[in-house]
């Protein structure tokens, strides 16, 4: 009871700090598409101050996918007769001409995993098919792509492969330095890598501060970002100490170290940004789906009414996109902000406009 009655105090305090907050506008990016979404849903919103403007960013996997991503996946599934194993927000993301929907329609076969040693197991206990996961996300998922790899290496399987479309956060940041006052970084990337990543880019004049997802948790967070903004010189603080550390988790570190290495990589919205990708290793290329199927090169095209790239960036917010809410809904998506779970445009749809 004594510790409820603590953390109760602590976030009457930090809500005082920001209801009460009377300096300059800023602007504050989540970073993390599930601070987003718990953002909305904890009604945290509401309180602000006009002063105080929260603007979604690049966190959610799904979205930052490009589109000749799902292209080269569709071609995999089609032309290659691949199974085609992934999470279940890809299946819907928009491709050039289809998505995997669309694709399982004309009888390619999608298998709907929650892991990839889901899709390891698949390929194990499947040795006809070829199979192949779409491995996307950013350190927080990569470890558990690079362990199936490591099992179908001991196991000898010649059936199973990754797609890479892995991010890297640290260049993100750099890329997106002069779009928020701000970072609320997010907290499940950093139980990886540890808080040095995030302390780095303050020489590079980022400020930002690593946030939990409870109400509490990100009150804190806001109270102490807009705080030490008043400070006028760049900082960085981790208020989610009981889940990241300093070092982080040195075991998923090795095993990215070890079969993964950095490569420029796209991002819907920000374009290609050196060395934020992750592709593996020469000696693990029996595992690389593009260099075992030979993809060519494809150049995929988003919607041209789908603002995708500019929610992503903090340039508009959902509702300034004229397909929002009308021709684009979650049953119906034209980008894949909509689609995943994770998305901005996915939460101003689901709990109201702007609230």
């Amino acid at each position: 009871m004594m510790e409820q009655e603590k953390q109760a105090g602590a976030a009457r305090s930090a809500r005082d700090i920001i209801t009460g907050y009377k300096g300059p506008k800023v602007r504050i990016m989540e970073v993390c598409g599930t601070h987003t979404h718990e953002i909305f849903r904890l009604g945290i919103r509401r309180i602000l101050p006009p002063n105080i403007e929260l603007i979604s960013g690049p966190g959610c996997p799904v979205c930052v996918t490009p589109v000749d991503f799902i292209d080269e996946a569709v071609m995999l599934a089609l032309e290659h007769h691949a199974a085609i194993c992934t999470f279940g927000d890809l299946v819907r993301v928009p491709g050039t001409s289809m998505n995997l929907a669309g694709a399982r329609s004309q009888g390619a076969h999608i298998q709907i995993v929650y892991t990839p040693l889901d899709a390891y197991l698949y390929a194990r206990e499947h040795p006809e098919e070829q199979v192949v996961f779409l491995s996307v996300g950013f350190e927080t998922t990569v470890p558990a792509s690079c362990l199936a790899v490591k099992k179908a290496q001991a196991d000898g399987l010649t059936n199973f492969s990754l797609l890479t479309a892995n991010k890297t956060m640290k260049n993100a940041y750099l890329a997106l330095k002069d779009s928020a006052d701000a970072f609320l970084y997010p907290g499940h990337v950093n139980a990886i890598t540890g808080t040095a990543l995030c302390k780095s880019v303050t020489a590079q004049g980022i400020s930002g501060v690593i946030t939990g997802f409870t109400a509490n948790e990100i009150l804190t967070a806001l109270a102490v970002t807009i705080t030490r903004l008043q400070e006028g010189h760049p900082f960085f603080e981790n208020c989610y100490p009981r889940v990241v550390t300093r070092e982080g988790s040195k075991a998923a570190q090795a095993l990215i170290e070890k079969l993964m290495e950095p490569c420029d990589s796209e991002w819907r919205g920000l374009g290609i940004i050196p060395e934020s990708g992750l592709r593996l290793r020469d000696s693990y290329a029996d595992f690389d789906a593009r260099r075992k199927f030979q993809l060519p090169k494809i150049e995929g095209h988003s919607n041209p009414a789908c603002r995708c790239g500019e929610v992503l960036q903090g340039k508009c917010k959902p509702p300034d996109c004229k397909v929002f809410g009308k021709v684009c809904t979650p049953e119906h998506p034209v980008g894949a902000c909509m689609v995943s779970h994770e998305g901005a445009c996915s939460a101003y749809y689901q709990y109201g406009g702007d609230l």
